[in-house]
């Protein structure tokens, strides 16, 4: 089974062109048309982002001088696929099972 990893390096593409703050990359974006509020610049600074706009990737790489390539890394790896106890299930059982349960009537 083959694991894709990426690696979000925008802070580290930021810090070698000598921006520290994520408020100086605003008004870098809004210069190429890109709207993000602060918060919106912050999470995009600090966290990788699950879905990215073209238009908003474009604004980075022209802001930064740098390519898609050097804002996102992948790395493809080898996994073991994972051993299933039963054919078709998600997930290993190993020592787990299910305790039956027994259903009393209240004594009056």
């Amino acid at each position: 089974m083959i694991e894709l990893e990426t690696t979000w390096n925008l802070r580290t593409i930021m810090a070698a062109k000598g921006m520290f703050q994520t408020s100086q990359l605003g008004p870098l974006l809004a210069e190429r048309g890109v709207k993000l509020s602060r918060e919106q610049v912050y999470r995009l600074v600090t966290t990788p982002p699950q879905r990215l706009s073209l238009a908003v990737l474009s604004a980075l790489c022209d802001a930064l001088e740098c390519s898609k390539d050097d804002l996102v890394s992948t790395e493809r790896r080898e996994v073991d696929a994972p051993r299933t106890a039963v054919e078709g299930s998600k997930a290993p059982i190993g020592d787990l099972r299910p305790i039956r349960a027994t259903i009393r009537r209240p004594s009056l």
